[in-house]
């Protein structure tokens, strides 16, 4: 079944893990540097799996876990610095930049947000942001909505190498 589309949003179903970390890989080798990718959805909808996956499209090598506790996570040593960040237990928008959030944003790495509805006020307005919704048991609804010209090109690159011409 083709995909639910326009040039800003995609709107897809993923049928297991295996398929949601795929997706997450075909970001990964797309992202470029300074990248922002948000993620929001229920606790276990797929945020962290699909972040698993963009650390294999970055060619991370370390096994990549949610920073709930400790906020964020550099990844090194792949094509880019994957800097992953969890939202979950920040009470305000101004907590998160007080723990460097700019720095991560500027630094040249793909940085990725779970839960960035909790600190939207804060975010740049042009990132990729994604929704994950449970389905079922095992399938997913993973809804891409690209915010600026840079993510509507990564959109259209992420149709294009997924899903064809």
């Amino acid at each position: 079944m083709a995909p639910i589309s326009n040039e800003r949003i995609l709107d897809l179903i993923s049928h297991n893990a295996a398929q949601t970390q795929r997706w997450g890989a075909r970001i990964g080798e797309l992202a470029q540097p300074g990248d922002l990718i948000c993620l929001e959805g229920e606790l276990g909808s797929g945020k962290t799996c699909f972040v698993q996956g963009i650390g294999r499209g970055l060619q991370i090598i370390e096994d990549i876990n949610s920073p709930t506790f400790i906020l964020a996570n550099e990844h090194r040593g792949g094509r880019l610095t994957l800097y992953h960040l969890d939202a979950y237990r920040i009470r305000s928008a101004r907590e998160v930049l007080g723990i460097g959030l700019d720095d991560y944003l500027d630094s040249g790495g793909v940085c990725v947000i779970e839960w960035a509805e909790k600190i939207l006020e804060v975010l740049p307005a042009d990132r990729l942001w994604i929704t994950f919704r449970y389905l079922g048991e095992s399938k997913r609804g993973v809804v891409m909505q690209a915010q600026g010209a840079r993510y509507e090109q990564l959109l259209r690159d992420f149709k294009t190498s997924t899903f064809g011409g």
